[in-house]
């Protein structure tokens, strides 16, 4: 530092250490670098843990999912087969058991030759192929999206009866 400017730093500094401020007297150098330190290290670690969590984006939703269902009908639901006579509330009961089953180990092709009355999915061991969401009814494809492949759905109730679905892909 120039001679000159020696006397006007240690004038400010002087000035400096005697600005009190209003409310309270002035937090010391050492825990202001402190609080400086402490937010500066807090910053990069909140950065790290988003950063952390965001290394491992949410799994973006397929565009396709491939399925199998059980289908239970009731008199009177959107192409129920002609045989079929149980009430809304029989084919509730029973598609709950079905869920009950998979969702304790059954095995879901089984549960199709047992329980579906959707014949062509019985011919197809309840296979829905793979589809894209508009494919399916609303119910039938947010239930079949929402599910981690090989989980089953509980209950899932549509205009043609209630349904439980394994999404297989």
């Amino acid at each position: 530092m120039s001679p000159p400017l020696r006397p006007l730093a240690a004038l400010l500094l002087t000035l400096a250490a005697c600005d009190k401020p209003k409310d309270g007297p002035a937090p010391s150098p050492s825990a202001t670098a402190s609080a400086s330190a402490s937010a500066a290290t807090s910053a990069p670690a909140s950065a790290s843990a988003s950063a952390t969590a965001s290394a491992k984006p949410p799994a973006a939703e397929p565009t396709a999912v491939a399925a199998q269902h059980v289908l239970v009908a009731y008199a009177g639901a959107k192409d129920a087969p002609k045989g079929v006579k149980r009430t809304k509330a029989e084919a509730k009961a029973r598609a709950e058991e079905v869920a009950s089953k998979a969702k304790s180990g059954g095995d879901f092709t089984e549960l199709v030759k047992s329980y579906s009355d959707d014949p062509a999915a019985k011919e197809r061991m309840g296979s829905v192929g793979k589809f894209t969401r508009d494919k399916m009814v609303k119910p039938f494809s947010d239930a079949a999206f929402a599910l981690e492949v090989d989980a089953t759905s509980g209950v899932v109730e549509t205009p043609f009866g209630f349904h439980v679905i394994k999404r297989n892909q």
